[in-house]
């Protein structure tokens, strides 16, 4: 577990010191209401302890964490007639909190968001083998 800071907001919703509309609240996780969210019942889910980004997830919480993802973006579909969920997580950049924080957002066609964010890019002839070569070893 990393030290939080002494201005991490989502330590101190989970620790009862700053409000928050609370939609799930296990032993490991506490998910509430985004409040700039990009549709109303945009939800974040956050692991109690502090850890700032997914690679500092230790494994004992990788399953409570996604379950509660999954749940969570299930209530979505039931409790809000949302037909489907945007799932994010951002590591670092574009990362507002430096609390690890999953996004699960309410989706309906035609809600105007526009698949992802930013530009798509291309791969030059063997540039896409080559990254995934990077990738693999990466991960062996």
């Amino acid at each position: 577990m990393t030290t939080p800071g002494r201005d991490c907001v989502f330590c101190a919703i989970v620790a009862g010191e700053v409000a928050a509309d609370v939609v799930l609240e296990t032993e490991h996780v506490l998910a509430f209401l985004d409040q700039r969210p990009v549709f109303k019942g945009h939800v974040l889910l956050v692991p109690r302890e502090h850890h700032a980004t997914l690679p500092e997830l230790p494994a004992d919480l990788r399953d409570p964490f996604l379950a509660a993802a999954q749940d969570i973006a299930t209530a979505v579909v039931v409790a809000l007639g949302a037909q489907g969920s945007f799932v994010a997580i951002n590591n670092t950049v574009s990362q507002s909190v430096p609390h690890l924080h999953l996004h699960v957002v309410p989706r309906t066609k035609g809600d105007g968001l526009r698949g992802f964010f930013w530009p798509r890019q291309k791969y030059a002839d063997g540039e896409r083998a080559a990254y995934a070569e990077r990738l693999r070893a990466a991960l062996a």
